[in-house]
């Protein structure tokens, strides 16, 4: 009998599909807000619409940080935002450790669990504010088994 995936593991790794679309290749970060296990928003890093990419013209580095991208968390607040949907009460799957910025942004929007998956640059900042306010964080980890089962069906399905 197969195993389903867990909550947890499933969106993360619809993070990390989504990061697919990142369009500044110093980090590929992608973020799911989640609701009552129901996917409300997405995000990834990416420019403003409409403007140039880092991938077609390069970095705008401020600082030793490219300036150029909405970080993914800060896009799928401004999703749901503009779709009228509310974040509050709400989870994020997140593929890497969010900045201070996209910390404050988050405690301001709602959200009540952090998930990610990579430890990226963890900021104390961001810690001690997510404790200040009680927001847990957590690292989710991806079991191969599931990627594994995905391929097999894949490579039967190509047969």
């Amino acid at each position: 009998m197969r195993k389903r995936i867990p909550w947890k593991q499933y969106f993360m790794m619809q993070a990390l599909v989504i990061a697919q679309r990142s369009t500044c290749d110093r980090a590929l970060v992608g973020s799911v807000l989640v609701k009552k296990n129901r996917i409300i928003g997405t995000g990834y890093n990416g420019s403003v619409t409409g403007q140039p990419h880092c991938d077609d013209v390069g970095h705008q580095l401020v600082d030793g940080h490219c300036v150029r991208t909405i970080h993914s968390e800060m896009n799928s607040l401004i999703q749901c935002a503009r779709n009228g949907v509310s974040t509050d009460d709400t989870e994020i799957y997140v593929t890497h450790f969010p900045c201070y910025n996209c910390a404050k942004a988050l405690v301001q929007a709602g959200i009540k669990k952090i998930n990610y998956y990579f430890d990226y640059n963890d900021n104390p900042l961001a810690i001690k504010l997510f404790k200040d306010c009680g927001v847990p964080y957590e690292q989710i980890n991806i079991d191969r088994e599931y990627v594994e089962q995905l391929a097999h069906k894949l490579e039967d399905a190509e047969n």
